[in-house]
């Protein structure tokens, strides 16, 4: 088999051709050395500027009416009234809080309809807190099954809902916005009844001094 002389060869094709191969392989450094740069300052921005996601506290939940009298009715009459408070826990990145539903459910069913939050922006280590209403509205039919579980835990004298907040949040680094992002907040919440007396049966109570919020909890945030 023949070699190729790379040698100092004046005149000839054989130097030209080794000639193109050491630009070819310099032309190839230099493109892997750009893109390693590249990929290195991508990275550096991410794990400067990468965003962490919204905490969000459920502060108060109170209930103003749970009323649902199986087996004789499965609609559920509620009102209650949510204080949520999210935080912005970056230092570089704003948050735009597009569109925001909160309700509540009670065994991953709905119990309200969702009410909207007013369209928001948290600056750095900003702060914002909602206290919607939360109604039924006369629309929320229960499943046999899941009215008598209901009866039973106000009985009981603890009922655990989950109030959600479901929306959409777009990210803010200087002039630059990103596009929508889901977001899933899921805050559980347990409500003493009668003092942890419960009901015994009745459950038609009411008000703030029947139905107390335990205590406030750090909610589950996915986006």
């Amino acid at each position: 088999m023949a070699m190729k002389d790379c040698g100092g060869h004046k005149g000839g094709g054989g130097g030209c051709e080794c000639h193109r191969e050491r630009l070819h392989r310099k032309l190839c450094g230099a493109l892997l050395a750009f893109i390693l740069l590249v990929l290195f300052v991508v990275l550096v921005v991410y794990l400067v500027l990468r965003p962490h996601k919204p905490q969000f506290y459920l502060q108060d939940l109170a209930v103003l009416c749970l009323n649902v009298t199986p087996p004789a009715s499965a609609y559920l009459f509620t009102t209650m009234q949510a204080t949520v408070a999210a935080r912005n826990p970056n230092d570089r990145v704003g948050v735009y809080y597009d569109s925001a539903d909160v309700y509540a459910q009670y065994k991953g069913v709905p119990i309200t309809v969702p009410t909207r939050l007013p369209v928001a922006y948290q600056g750095h280590r900003d702060q914002s807190v909602w206290s919607p209403y939360l109604r039924s509205m006369d629309s929320v039919v229960l499943s046999p099954e899941l009215a008598i579980g209901l009866a039973q835990d106000e009985t009981a004298g603890y009922v655990l809902v989950d109030v959600r907040v479901e929306g959409s949040v777009r990210w803010k680094v200087g002039t630059w916005i990103s596009g929508h992002y889901h977001l899933r907040v899921n805050c559980p919440a347990l409500i003493r009844v009668n003092e942890g007396k419960g009901s015994y049966g009745a459950t038609t109570g009411g008000g703030t001094e029947y139905f107390r919020f335990q205590a406030a909890a750090a909610c589950n945030v996915d986006v």
